[in-house]
């Protein structure tokens, strides 16, 4: 009889939820899963406290799509035309002329200091609340090229579901991007459950005043830091002190946040979002003008990173699409 009681007690107990729905049963969703029951549980080696349970992930290309072009740029670059049709005396560079008429090829020809050019333009000498609200309508209104879609509707639900199984397991998220650091603050906490205190990126020097009675930020146009490549471990110690136990990119911009962030000691997992598919999403790694991914794809195994492969690991990519 007791034997019976059991049985039944175990068809009506309820299955445990899977914390990655939209992630194929393969290597690297079981790493990913050992990772965290490891350093989660009190009675495991491993155990990790929760105050040092932080995780670090870079923005474009690994929690959301990042082309043709880097979308602060299309950003950037719709706001010049806007401005150049209201007043095309502000047109005064080819940089400019190139934005004003989205010739991405003429902008990129025009080379860093031209792509500076613009986003100055686009960026700087305006309250930062106005700088926020101008990125919030420019979300509302813009669409990809090629999708069609919001470009915060192409963050990618997988990575999506690892942020939130991470929180719920106690660890602290943090985005660590070489994007705006106030363009992604603009939408994080909406996109991704990521406050503005817990995104760091690239900043630009910004000044304090007065106006009209009311103490403001204004964002400024000088370049300040940089959160690209060695910057990025400079930045996760400048902002949050600690060195994270989990670090998640998709470029060999990434590289250093995971060499910083696995290096430590104790159970560690470096993640990379490799970009296989070309159907759901887009296909590229070696080669291109963006997301260049070499020696974080040639080194991963040895350095018992997981590299994710996008066709194969991710059984959808985006929250709005079907699988």
């Amino acid at each position: 009889m007791k034997q019976l009681f059991f049985a039944l007690a175990l068809v009506a107990a309820p299955a445990i939820a899977d914390p990655l729905p939209s992630w194929n049963d393969t290597a690297a969703k079981a790493r990913i899963i050992s990772f965290v029951d490891s350093v989660t549980d009190p009675k495991s080696d491993a155990y990790v406290t929760p105050a040092a349970r932080i995780a670090t992930f870079d923005n474009d290309g690994t929690l959301w799509a990042e082309q043709p072009v880097y979308f602060q740029l299309i950003y950037a670059v719709d706001q010049v035309a806007k401005m150049g049709a209201a007043d095309p005396a502000i047109l005064t560079s080819d940089a400019l002329k190139a934005a004003a008429a989205k010739d991405y090829k003429a902008l990129l020809a025009t080379g860093k200091e031209g792509l500076v050019e613009v986003l100055r333009a686009s960026h700087a000498d305006m309250p930062l609340e106005q700088f926020h609200a101008d990125v919030a309508a420019w979300l509302d209104e813009a669409r990809h090229p090629t999708t069609g879609m919001r470009y915060d509707e192409m963050i990618y639900q997988p990575m999506l579901e690892l942020l939130t199984y991470l929180r719920d397991q106690g660890f602290k998220t943090y985005i660590v991007s070489g994007g705006g650091i106030q363009f992604i603050r603009a939408f994080a906490e909406d996109a991704y459950g990521i406050p503005p205190e817990q995104v760091i990126g690239s900043s630009t020097t910004s000044r304090y005043e007065v106006i009209d009675g009311v103490p403001t930020i204004i964002k400024g146009g000088e370049l300040f830091f940089v959160d690209d490549k060695a910057g990025k471990p400079v930045g996760i110690m400048h902002h949050i002190g600690r060195r994270p136990i989990l670090a998640g990119g998709n470029s060999d911009g990434d590289f250093e946040m995971l060499e910083f962030s696995t290096a430590g000691d104790g159970a560690r997992l470096g993640l990379i979002v490799h970009h296989t598919d070309a159907e759901r999403e887009f296909a590229y790694d070696r080669e291109g003008h963006i997301g260049v991914l070499n020696r974080g794809q040639d080194e991963a195994d040895a350095r018992g990173w997981v590299l994710i492969d996008m066709k194969n690991d991710w059984a959808k990519v985006f929250p709005k699409t079907a699988e």
